[in-house]
């Protein structure tokens, strides 16, 4: 009791000290759960990517805040061969790493070395640092990357080469993911020879605008400021992550000014967000979708009439009514209405409780037990995943299937659904690029089976359409391959696609430069503290 209170001391002088002009500004972000860990090519949660690849690192390109647009980062430039199988990057000079206190001290700035190693560990099976924290790397592989990217070659300190062995469309967006942040292979050259590798993973340096000073699981990150960012130091000194996974709890700390921004609010809260004086609330579209996903490898789920008829066995009206209030509408594809290629063409499966009957009886499953995993967090694509499975439940009732509610940790979560320990889960997803194959590759490829895609499906004739759809460069023929899959998709039926969603920022009134990333993320190198 007596270390919370200080922490709550610490954090409300921190607050006090910012909001009454003194020179050292404080920015206090209410977080919605522990990060999985501090390496972003490890996992692919908004969580983990927010407290490392958006505070701490950077890739070689990155998306220009608030645009899908590409902009030059740790690469200032670069040339792609006329067979589009070369990407030569010209690398930025005088880039420091962070230096810890009483830990690693880098002896020379970012290079060549830092790219190779970054992507070699992910590419490379036999790599010393590949296995290191269980050697999953969900982007990488589930886009297809290791069978794309040949060689990584350096050229030299600041010239680095990407050999490619197909066309690939969405090379650079990719790469502009928080999967291709850059770590430093001298801090992983210095742990591997301590022999404790893995802390490359959970207390990385980075070359971004915030280094981590402190981590505290389940409670907070403390940030400063990178006074040599390469982009220009950030305009306030110090940043922390307060962690509060209850939603209700960080509307009651924005109010109370405890912090200056939250993300995912409840939807029923958002009109009396909106009529506070001292509150602004920022949205937008989201570029996002929330699913159900079926094991489509454990019996009755590997059946198409039995996914089809949990289809009809649900009522996303009553779901939209009740989870999100006049901030959600059904969703009928794999991918949101405001992407190119989406297919307005496509039908959905209206709730029909008997029509579900008919096809469970043609499959042969009476009396189906099953469960339903409910996410512990909030999204916009999900706001309330617990009220969403009881709805879901009680419909499938109707239906004769029987189903429990099951729920772990947010990091739990994650990591036993990629096993496939579900029969059921809910999930969802915010757009990393603005391209289609973000969607459609990462969660349903089977390259992503045991990884982003927790259905664990791999159909092929849907598998060749967005196949060939990255490898072609012509946006008319790529959407007509993405429209042909998302057709394949909706009969086959490996989830049940829920909504899309508004995105609500609730932000202090004294919050100056804050800007909605479209794709999710959560930005903070250019607020500042009226």
């Amino acid at each position: 009791m007596i270390k919370k209170n200080i922490a709550k001391l610490t954090l409300a002088l921190a607050i006090s000290a910012a909001t009454a002009g003194v020179q050292a500004q404080t920015f206090v972000f209410c977080s919605e759960a522990s990060p999985e860990g501090f390496n972003p090519s490890l996992f692919t949660s908004g969580t983990t990517l927010d407290a490392s690849a958006n505070t701490m690192l950077n890739g070689l390109v990155e998306f220009q805040l608030g645009t899908t647009k590409i902009k030059p980062a740790l690469a200032e430039t670069w040339e792609v061969s006329d067979d589009g199988l070369q990407y030569t990057f010209h690398l930025r000079k005088g880039v420091k790493f962070h230096s810890q206190k009483g830990g690693f001290k880098p002896t020379r700035n970012f290079n060549a070395d830092d790219v190779v190693f970054s992507f070699e560990r992910q590419d490379d099976k036999k790599h010393p640092y590949h296995n290191v924290s269980g050697g999953s790397y969900e982007y990488y592989e589930g886009m297809g990357m290791t069978d794309l990217i040949t060689e990584v070659k350096k050229v030299d300190d600041y010239t680095v080469t990407f050999v490619l062995s197909r066309p690939e469309a969405p090379f650079l967006a990719n790469l502009a993911m928080g999967f291709a942040s850059i770590m430093s292979a001298e801090q992983a050259d210095m742990l591997m020879a301590k022999g404790t590798p893995e802390q490359l993973d959970l207390n990385p340096v980075g070359t971004g605008p915030f280094q981590r000073v402190q981590y505290k699981k389940d409670s907070l990150i403390r940030y400063v400021a990178n006074k040599d960012y390469w982009d220009g130091a950030p305009k306030v000194d110090r940043l922390i992550f307060s962690i509060t996974p209850d939603a209700s709890v960080r509307y009651a700390k924005l109010k109370a000014g405890e912090c200056h921004a939250m993300p995912f609010p409840n939807p029923a809260d958002v009109a009396e967000m909106q009529k506070d004086p001292d509150i602004k609330v920022m949205s937008q579209e989201g570029l996002n979708v929330g699913y159900l996903a079926f094991n489509t490898q454990k019996p009755p789920f590997d059946n198409v009439k039995v996914r089809q008829a949990l289809n009809y066995a649900v009522n996303k009206k009553a779901i939209i009514d009740a989870v999100f209030q006049g901030s959600g509408k059904a969703a009928k594809n794999p991918i949101p209405p405001t992407m190119w290629s989406y297919n307005e063409a496509v039908n959905d499966y209206p709730y029909d409780i008997e029509k579900a009957k008919k096809l469970l009886a043609e499959a042969g499953v009476t009396n189906l037990k099953t469960n339903i995993w409910a996410m512990p967090v909030q999204r916009p694509y999900n706001p309330n995943a617990r009220r969403m499975a009881e709805i879901i439940q009680a419909d499938w009732a109707k239906a004769g299937v029987q189903a429990d509610i099951v729920s772990y940790e947010w990091g739990e979560y994650l990591k036993r659904s990629k096993k496939g320990e579900h029969d059921t889960v809910l999930l969802g997803w915010t757009g990393d690029n603005g391209d289609p194959d973000n969607f459609l590759s990462v969660l349903l490829s089977c390259d992503a089976v045991g990884g982003g895609n927790r259905s664990m499906w791999c159909y092929k004739p849907f598998n060749d359409k967005i196949s060939a759809a990255k490898q072609v460069s012509d946006q008319a023929q790529r959407t007509k391959l993405y429209e042909d899959a998302q057709v394949i998709f909706k009969k086959q039926a490996p989830w049940v696609t829920i909504a899309h969603s508004i995105v609500y920022k609730p932000l202090r009134k004294e919050v100056q430069g804050y800007v909605i990333d479209p794709l999710g993320g959560h930005f903070f190198q250019n607020v500042s503290l009226k």
